[in-house]
This record gives C-alpha cells, sequence and structure tokens, in this order.
C-alpha cells in the first residue's frame, strides 16, 4: 500500500491499475483512498477497534466517492471518524447496526451507488431495472435483516408467475414492458444474491439468505430460428419497410440478423467505428470492452445505404439531442407479431446467426471470434447445434429405410446383396 499526500493534485494523478489499489495520507494516519480499475477513486478510512493493538482486525469505513466529497472534505470527515475511535467508539460497527434497520429498498440504492464499481454502465442499467420494477415492488420494504430464505423462494416465484408484470407508458411516448416468467425470476435472484452478498460485505446482516435457493432453469438463449423462420422475419420486415416503418429500426433489425451482433453495439453504432472498404466494425466499446466485429456484403450493403446526419457521428441519431436512435423494439414487436413468433426477441437474431453458422459446417471458434465471445465457453452452449448435418443424415438415411420397408425404394438406396455362397 502506497503513502501519498492526498490532495487534489496527488489524487488526480493516481492512475488505475488491473486491481484495486490502497494509498493512505502520509499526515492523517488511516485516511486512504481506493482506486477501482475503471477509474473511481473513493476515500476511505482505516483504524482498529479498542484497545487491542495490533491483535485486532482492522476496520475499514466508506467516506464517498471523490466527486461527492472533495479531498479536504473527506479528510475532516476522517478526523471526525478517527476521533470518534480514539473515544472507544467503533464507527463502522456503528454504522452497521444503523444499516441493519434499513429497509430493502435503501440497501438497494447503497448498493447501486456503492457495490457496483467494477460493472459497466450498460450492465448497471439493466441491475436498476430489475432492482425498481421486481426486487422493491416486493421486497423493498422488509427490513435487511428479516429477509429469509422463504422470502426469497417466494419472491422467485411471484416473478415467475407476472405478479411484477407491467405495460406502462413513460415519458411523453415511451412504453415500458415488464415480463415474468421463470427465466426472469432466475436473473433476477441472481442478482438478489449480488445485493446480499454486499449487504453481508458491509455487515448489515450474518448471512445470504439467496444461497441454497434452487433456481429455475435459465432458458435465456436457447432460441434458434431455421430458415423458413428467418425467411418469415425477413419478410415481415421487408412489409413493415413498405408501409412506411421508421428506416432506422429497419437498418437495424437487419443489421442484427446479418451480422450476429448485440443491439447496444448495433444501435450505438458510430460511423467512426466503421470500416466498409474492409468490412470490419471497430468498437470501441461494448460488453466485453474494445472488440472488432468482421461483417459481410450484406452488412456493408446496408451500412451504405444509410445515409449520415450532418452533425452527429452516431450512424442511427435520434430525432433530437446528441444520442442515438431509441425506437427500435417498437418497430421490433410489431414484426415478430407479423412473423408469427410473438415472444422473440432481438437477442435471438444473435443465436440465430450462430446456429446458421455452424449448420454451415463453421467451427464453434470461428463463430466464437465473430461474435465476440471473451470465453470459449459462452460459445459452447451452441455446440449441440453442431451435430444438425448428422441428423440431417439420420432422418435421411430413415426415410430411405422407410421407402424400402413400403417397397419405394429411392434411386440412391443401394439394394441389399447377400454373400456369395449363402442361402
Amino acid at each position: 500500500m502506497a503513502t501519498v499526500k492526498l490532495n487534489k493534485r496527488t489524487i488526480d494523478a493516481l492512475p488505475a491499475a488491473d486491481h484495486p489499489t490502497f494509498y493512505f495520507d502520509g499526515d492523517l494516519k488511516g485516511f486512504g483512498l481506493k482506486v477501482m480499475p475503471s477509474g473511481v477513486k473513493t476515500f476511505i478510512v482505516e483504524y482498529r477497534p479498542g484497545a487491542g493493538g495490533r491483535s485486532t482486525p482492522k476496520r475499514r469505513l466508506t467516506l464517498g466517492r471523490l466527486g461527492a466529497l472533495t479531498p479536504d472534505e473527506a479528510r475532516e470527515l476522517a478526523k471526525g471518524t478517527l476521533g470518534r475511535v480514539h473515544a472507544g467508539n467503533d464507527p463502522a460497527s456503528d454504522r452497521a447496526k444503523a444499516r441493519a434497520e434499513m429497509t430493502f429498498d435503501k440497501v438497494c440504492d447503497l448498493y447501486l451507488k456503492e457495490g457496483c464499481e467494477t460493472k459497466k454502465a450498460s450492465t448497471i442499467a439493466t441491475d436498476r431495472g430489475r432492482i425498481e420494477r421486481h426486487i422493491k415492488p416486493l421486497l423493498g420494504k422488509k427490513r435487511i435483516g428479516e429477509i429469509t430464505r422463504t422470502d426469497v423462494e417466494k419472491f422467485m416465484r411471484d416473478v415467475a408467475n407476472g405478479k411484477t408484470a407491467a405495460d406502462e407508458k413513460t415519458k411523453l411516448h415511451g412504453r415500458a414492458i415488464v415480463e415474468g416468467g421463470k427465466g426472469t425470476a432466475t436473473r433476477t435472484v441472481g442478482l438478489l444474491g449480488g445485493i446480499m452478498t454486499f449487504a453481508v460485505s458491509r455487515q448489515l446482516r450474518a448471512d445470504n439468505p439467496v444461497r441454497g435457493v434452487k433456481r429455475y432453469a435459465d432458458k435465456k438463449g436457447e432460441t434458434f430460428l431455421s430458415a423458413s423462420e428467418l425467411g418469415k422475419v425477413g419478410a415481415a420486415l421487408t412489409a413493415l419497410e413498405t408501409e412506411g416503418a421508421n428506416p432506422s429500426a429497419v437498418a437495424i433489425i437487419r443489421l442484427l440478423a446479418f451480422t450476429g451482433a448485440r443491439k447496444s453495439e448495433i444501435a450505438s453504432l458510430r460511423w467512426s467505428e466503421v470500416d466498409l472498404e474492409r468490412g470490419y466494425l471497430r468498437l470501441g466499446d461494448s460488453k466485453t470492452g474494445a472488440k472488432v466485429i468482421p461483417i459481410g456484403a450484406p452488412a456493408c450493403e446496408v451500412l451504405a445505404s444509410v445515409a449520415a446526419i450532418e452533425g452527429s457521428d452516431f450512424v442511427f441519431p435520434a430525432a433530437s439531442g446528441d444520442s442515438h436512435f431509441q425506437g427500435v423494439e417498437k418497430v421490433w414487436r410489431k414484426v415478430r407479431t407479423d412473423a408469427g413468433f410473438p415472444s422473440l426477441r432481438l437477442h435471438d437474431l444473435r443465436h440465430s446467426f450462430a446456429s446458421v453458422g455452424l449448420a454451415r459446417g463453421d467451427a464453434l471458434p470461428v463463430i466464437g471470434a465473430i461474435l465476440g465471445h471473451a470465453d470459449v465457453k459462452t460459445t459452447s452452449r451452441y455446440a449441440h447445434l453442431a451435430d444438425d448435418p448428422v441428423k440431417v443424415a439420420a432422418d435421411g438415411i430413415a426415410r430411405s429405410v422407410q421407402a424400402a420397408f413400403g417397397g419405394n425404394s429411392p434411386a440412391n438406396i443401394v439394394p441389399l446383396r447377400r454373400p456369395q455362397g449363402k442361402a
């Protein structure tokens, strides 16, 4: 742990490493700063409670993030905290006892504020949505120490049965559709477990009631469209395009089908990331960080047909403001309904892209490279699709045998030959 003078100049100059790094002030013992790999900097205080000396484990108390606190404000808070320690108090324990009486909605707010430092902004936004739409309505008013495993199991059943499902207007033309189901329940309980782990680390409760709860099998990502089904989706999209559907939404949906990219990667695409000459999208950021997506001729043709809007670097800019187009889901709901797949997600186009590649005989590592999977285990969930050519062969052979059984041998059946010399 490095020792520095914690003032504005030195703090601004401290770099982010690939792991959390701690710096402590050279003047005020125990006053420190935690620097996360994301660059977030948080003021802390470390101390040993009581009179046990070095045999007593250290306690660490979070004071607040840089920005919410100036270095001088944090230093004064640290002095006050250390003063209470010298007077025989244990500020971390006192805070934990006070927080143990917190309602769970306040714990969720604290988690979003202090427990998501290593998460990407898009993941935090997803977490926030699940907290606001599912967790707070069902568990928010309970005190953190009161929530039991039975409560968690009931919570999971309620979400699965649609108790928190909603379809409501947001802002002027917005619409929020909150779905239930077993997949939603399983993923939300996963987040709930993370929040409880955070609560245990902050000494808000002694155990994690989510641990040991058996969740529903998460079927997320297991919808793969066949060639004929993709044809229905394409036909529905073309029909809506003819009827005057938003051209940005139409182009985004086609690009998702042609590239296997994630919705956020295409919807927020910038012209500076498009390399049509070589056939690549060079993304500055994505769910897995910066990456390069190879794209085929059909995707290049879609991008070449999009006219750049002066004053915006986004390929699909919003009608107003410095942001990207947000309305693709509205058009997609109409497409999937017209195609006969009312529950199909945009993300299922990504899985279908993988399935088509595997049906062609492309190797899993190649598919993973195109999709930008950071871990080969992610691509391995498509492994069963690689057996499709074998299944086709088995079906063909069985049909030939069936035809032979019926006396109508197709031309490609080899006649049964008896060994010579045997009856």
